[in-house]
């Protein structure tokens, strides 16, 4: 069942307040549709690799509210943070696989549950982050619309939302920034 309109603003602030029981409430109120941008994210990798979209969820859940409480204003918020979060987690496991002896074989990550990447993936993930950063010095807005769209999993209105552009905005910029993109890493 969807949140009603302002329960997750209303928790955010009850939070922040330090009620000790809003991050369980809160936790369940968004859980499914967390659940649902990591599992749609995941769906774009390549077959043959298992990377769980639960453990995901949650490492990027805790880190959300424990770094960032006060950061987290409202719904579109929240869920805007909860991509750059995903983002950071699936960089950070990344770089850790590809610190650790190349082989082509499969290595476990813990995080809560077993997530599994390959060498490749995860070297694929390192150039995005990386191509991602030089694009936010060229044009950090782009480079955010890349980040809510392709890690968050937001539609074009949350995102003119979150940013305080046009949904026309959005479309075009992230037009651009996927040919950019596309240049600089690859079909």
């Amino acid at each position: 069942m969807p949140p009603k309109p302002g329960e997750v603003s209303l928790l955010l602030n009850e939070i922040k307040a330090g009620s000790p029981c809003a991050e369980d409430k809160l936790l369940e109120l968004v859980y499914a549709e967390l659940h649902q941008i990591a599992a749609h994210y995941l769906r774009r990798e390549r077959a043959g690799h298992t990377l769980q979209a639960t453990a995901l969820v949650n490492e990027a859940y805790l880190r959300l509210v424990e770094v960032h409480p006060d950061a987290l204003a409202d719904r579109t918020h929240f869920f805007a943070l909860a991509s750059r979060v995903m983002r950071r987690v699936l960089v950070d496991y990344a770089r850790t696989k590809c610190a650790k002896k190349r082989g082509g074989q499969q290595f476990q990550l813990e995080i809560d549950e077993a997530m599994l990447i390959s060498v490749q993936r995860s070297e694929e993930f390192i150039e995005l982050d990386q191509a991602l950063d030089e694009l936010a010095t060229w044009d950090p807005r782009q480079a955010r619309i890349v980040e809510l769209k392709f890690f968050g999993g937001l539609t074009d209105q949350e995102i003119a939302e979150t940013l305080g552009v046009s949904t026309r905005t959005v479309k075009r910029d992230w037009m651009m920034a996927r040919a950019w993109l596309q240049s600089k890493m690859g079909p």
